[in-house]
């Protein structure tokens, strides 16, 4: 089980490499919602979202001659830039397995960070079996995107920081795709603030935690159809789901329709452009699919990649 103590030590491995990213409050989001809103951008994180703190602690922690050999990972982009960047700062080269329909300002930015593409078809293939087989051929370190205590630690330093800022904070909400955000951020806040209610939140359409969290058990669903792109997961990983089943008090969903909301607003409010995974706890608190009436409430914004023409039509779309 994950604790605190190893959240605090990948915080003294980013410390210096990671960006301390800002906390933004908004007079708008408090009157919409009655509470205290504090805002955790990381989409101002290296790579434009948090995963980068949870590559960087992966892949630095790799002994000299699996750096030697080289990184493979599977992602639909966060995670790819994430270990891309990780990999180039460290002085080994990546692979990096991605959907044929991965977004493509983040397949540009996960070569222009020096990467290797392999690419499959999400809707017919299982990125899981190909990464550990490509991974095993060519004699390459899998860094999985959530499901590695490694990587949760490092993804779990947001709500450190966050904390840090916002010590009285009586929610926490994040998004959930694998679970390795929220199962990092809720065993670093229950430790820290053990009263604290920590509330993830998912797409509609890919609502594999929630069913789980339901059925105390793992579910798996077919590959959700969302514009949340990053949270296109059917099924919470195996180690995140012991912690997310012990720590996380919630999970609630939002619609696509939703969460272009979230994204219009964060734009026009807070001058923040989101992705749509990154929209989803805003578009839950907006949507009142959480009763924060006059609570302290920290919710992490979870990157910022989209590109301008991809943002620029899914907002006319919601017109």
């Amino acid at each position: 089980m994950l604790e605190l103590a190893d959240v605090q030590a990948a915080a003294r491995r980013l410390e210096g490499v990671a960006h301390r990213t800002p906390v933004f409050t908004s007079r708008t989001l408090d009157e919409r919602t009655g509470a205290r809103v504090h805002v955790k951008a990381e989409s101002f994180q290296r790579g434009g979202a948090f995963k980068f703190r949870g590559a960087y602690t992966k892949v630095s922690s790799l002994p000299p001659e699996a750096l030697a050999r080289g990184v493979l990972a599977y992602s639909s982009g966060n995670h790819a830039q994430a270990v891309a960047l990780a990999a180039r700062l460290l002085g080994t080269r990546a692979t990096i397995l991605m959907p044929l329909d991965a977004p493509a300002a983040k397949v540009e930015a996960t070569r222009g960070y020096g990467a290797e593409i392999v690419t499959y078809d999400r809707w017919t293939e299982s990125r899981e079996e190909i990464g550990a087989r490509l991974a095993a051929e060519r004699g390459l370190e899998l860094v999985k995107p959530y499901d590695d205590p490694l990587v949760m630690a490092g993804q779990g330093t947001t709500a450190l920081e966050l904390l840090d800022e916002a010590p009285a904070l009586d929610v926490l909400v994040t998004p959930v795709g694998g679970g390795g955000l929220i199962a990092g951020c809720a065993t670093a806040a229950k430790a820290l603030r053990p009263g604290i209610r920590v509330v993830g939140v998912e797409p509609e359409a890919g609502d594999d935690t929630r069913r789980s969290l339901a059925a105390g058990e793992r579910i798996r669903i077919e590959v959700p159809r969302t514009i949340a792109d990053g949270l296109q997961t059917a099924e919470p990983g195996e180690l995140t789901f012991e912690v997310i089943r012990r720590r996380v008090d919630e999970v609630v969903t939002v619609s696509d329709a939703e969460i272009l909301d979230a994204m219009a607003f964060l734009f026009d409010r807070l001058k923040l452009v989101v992705e749509p995974s990154g929209a989803v706890g805003i578009a839950a608190l907006l949507a009142g699919q959480l009763d924060v009436r006059g609570r302290s409430v920290g919710v992490v914004v979870s990157g910022g990649n989209v590109g301008a023409a991809r943002f620029a039509a899914l907002l006319d779309g919601r017109r």
